[in-house]
């Protein structure tokens, strides 16, 4: 026998066997996207839902846990459940800058952001997704530099680099802009190549960029290319609740 299908407040399809939760986080996430909860309104204690909703203690704590895990609402230790805030995107003009040893910094700097950034360098081996990236054996010793951003303090941006040694930059002072490092080794970026995706972060990203529960990444894949010649990749950790990726295409 096929399960019953009836149509919810959302208008979506869904089986009447769905968990009796469902109907708890339908309800508060539709209160908070049409404006009915605002951003820092309480949620309904576990036991004010379960009366509500006329639901056991476990879907009233699975419901919470649910709508927090998607970055809904956030839990204060001792005060309960709030509609998280919405904080405004951050637009990041990806095209701008590129001369600038910090083309994220120098964008926020624009906009009148505060921003530091911290960086080392160590020797790493390619390994088999870099190497397929940069055209190199797996076993090549290529310089891998770690980056942190901060505006005001607070992370921003991590983003990590690989790039062959005899190119790469190991002081304050040889940290120009990659185009002008190639540039002085003989050799002229023709085309830089990004791949945009959401993941959920790993829980060393959380920590670093201080992350609320189910916040998302944005992951973009960057390519400094010479002709048919890869020269440097990165991967660049964005969050996905304070800025937007904008792009530029020349017509």
């Amino acid at each position: 026998m096929g399960q019953r299908l009836t149509r919810t407040p959302r208008d979506a399809l869904v089986a009447t066997s769905d968990p009796v939760y469902l109907r708890v986080v339908e309800d508060i996430r539709r209160q908070i996207t049409d404006g009915t909860l605002l951003p820092g309104a309480p949620i309904p204690s576990r036991a004010q839902l379960t009366r509500k909703y006329q639901v056991g203690e476990t879907a009233a704590r699975h419901a919470l846990r649910v709508l927090a895990g998607e970055g809904l609402i956030i839990g204060r230790v001792g005060s309960g459940h709030y509609v998280r805030e919405r904080p405004d995107l951050t637009p990041l003009y990806r095209w701008r800058f590129l001369d600038h040893p910090a083309p994220f910094a120098a964008d926020l700097q624009s906009q009148g952001r505060r921003v530091t950034w911290d960086w080392h360098s160590e020797p790493a081996e390619a390994g088999p997704d870099i190497a397929r990236r940069l055209r190199l054996p797996e076993s090549a010793t290529l310089t891998k530099t770690h980056y942190v951003f901060r505006g005001d303090g607070k992370p921003l941006q991590l983003a990590t680099s690989y790039e062959l040694r005899e190119f790469a930059a190991h002081s304050d002072e040889e940290r120009r802009s990659l185009v002008a490092r190639m540039y002085g080794h003989g050799i002229k970026i023709t085309e830089i190549v990004e791949s945009v995706h959401t993941r959920i972060p790993r829980p060393v990203e959380s920590d670093a960029l201080d992350l609320a529960a189910g916040v998302h990444v944005l992951h973009v894949e960057r390519t400094h290319w010479a002709g048919d010649r890869p020269v440097e990749t990165s991967d660049i950790v964005i969050p996905g609740d304070r800025f937007r990726v904008m792009y530029s295409m020349p017509v």
